[in-house]
């Protein structure tokens, strides 16, 4: 199992850390506020949703795989079912 770090930079601005076994990634992932909204509701916690993101993410593929930076909603292009899945876990 993954071990997965948030870390906010700045607001809508996170750093991801995804260590498993011996090696690690990090990744740059932007989220605007509308599009946290529009997942998790008016009380979102972000930086749970970047989280529960990777977790999605590493379910799919491997942590190589995944872009080192990126805004949030460019996983839906690569998977459709994946706003519908957060707005069903953090919401």
């Amino acid at each position: 199992m993954a071990k997965i770090a948030v870390t906010q930079l700045e607001r809508g601005t996170f750093r991801v850390e995804v260590g498993d076994g011996g090696s690690r990634t990090t990744h740059t992932v932007t989220v605007e506020d509308a599009y946290a909204r529009s997942l998790g509701g008016e009380q979102v916690d972000t930086a749970d949703l970047v989280r529960r993101s990777f977790e999605f993410l590493l379910a799919r593929e491997p942590k190589e795989s995944i872009l080192q930076r990126f805004a949030l909603p460019v996983i839906g292009r690569y998977f459709p079912e994946y706003e519908a899945e957060m707005r069903r876990h953090v919401s």
